[in-house]
């Protein structure tokens, strides 16, 4: 297969290719941050006042996949909104971290909008909403214990690893994602607990045992304490639950699985 043509180069003659008449476009993702693999697209954001709506389409050009988002300079912001809803803030990363492809005047404002949103962070859950967040984590946990077909096991694993990582971030003001997205955001935050948590579901993914997800992966130490019970913190819980199951959470902090709920 023979290589492809520099990134930056091929996103400038695909928008002079198709979108000559815009007003601004961005290349974001992979290549923009250095991180591009064999499979990496190009993603590009595009600003047209002329569009109607907004639209996505896939397409290769040059060698290269590319994802184009093209907006008009209003609907950008409705995707602003729904994908901060979510925590899981793409288009607004997309536009803050991309490298310029054109501009006639209008992405430093839309830029500064995107910067700002970023760093305002997700809005902070309300207590109901961990605890609700709370009970999916300790159904997934009793899932997985009582769990006795490997098939089942590997994806109610993956389950709970979503879950965790998202009520470590919300709880703690970050944005989530999807995906590579998981692991991207926690590293973000805090990339020493980002690699045990991964070690931790990577053996446990490699040996098949449950027992060998040992709550000592991470000491308290090495967390920030987003939620607290009886003084132990959740993290602490979970794994002692992972290891050796409800009995050992009753005898070892004086609490029930029960409790976690209520």
């Amino acid at each position: 297969m023979s290589e492809r043509p520099q990134p930056i180069e091929t996103a400038q003659k695909f928008i002079n290719t198709y979108f000559s008449n815009c007003h601004a476009a961005v290349l974001a993702g992979s290549v923009v941050r250095g991180e591009e693999t064999l499979t990496s697209d190009l993603d590009i954001v595009v600003f047209d006042q002329m569009l109607d709506h907004a639209y996505r389409e896939s397409t290769l050009f040059e060698g290269w996949p590319i994802e184009v988002f093209v907006h008009n300079l209003s609907s950008y912001k409705d995707f602003f909104e729904s994908d901060c809803d979510q925590a899981r803030p793409s288009l607004p990363r997309m536009v803050a971290e991309g490298f310029v492809l054109k501009d006639k005047g209008i992405l430093v404002k839309i830029k500064e909008e995107a910067q700002n949103l970023l760093q305002k962070g997700p809005a902070k859950w309300t207590t109901d909403t961990i605890d609700l967040k709370r009970y999916f984590i300790t159904d997934a946990l009793d899932d997985l214990s009582g769990a006795n077909n490997r098939g089942e096991e590997i994806f109610i694993a993956s389950h709970l690893a979503e879950l965790l990582s998202e009520f470590y971030l919300r709880t703690n003001g970050q944005w989530v994602g999807n995906s590579k997205w998981i692991v991207r955001s926690l590293k973000q935050f805090d990339k020493e607990f980002a690699n045990r948590f991964v070690d931790i579901f990577d053996e446990f993914y490699r040996s098949g045992s449950k027992e060998n997800i040992n709550h000592n992966a991470i000491q308290k130490n090495m967390i920030i304490q987003f939620y607290m019970i009886r003084k132990i913190s959740f993290i602490q819980m979970i794994f002692c639950f992972y290891k050796s199951g409800p009995q050992s959470l009753k005898e070892r902090y004086l609490i029930s699985p029960a409790e976690l709920v209520e």
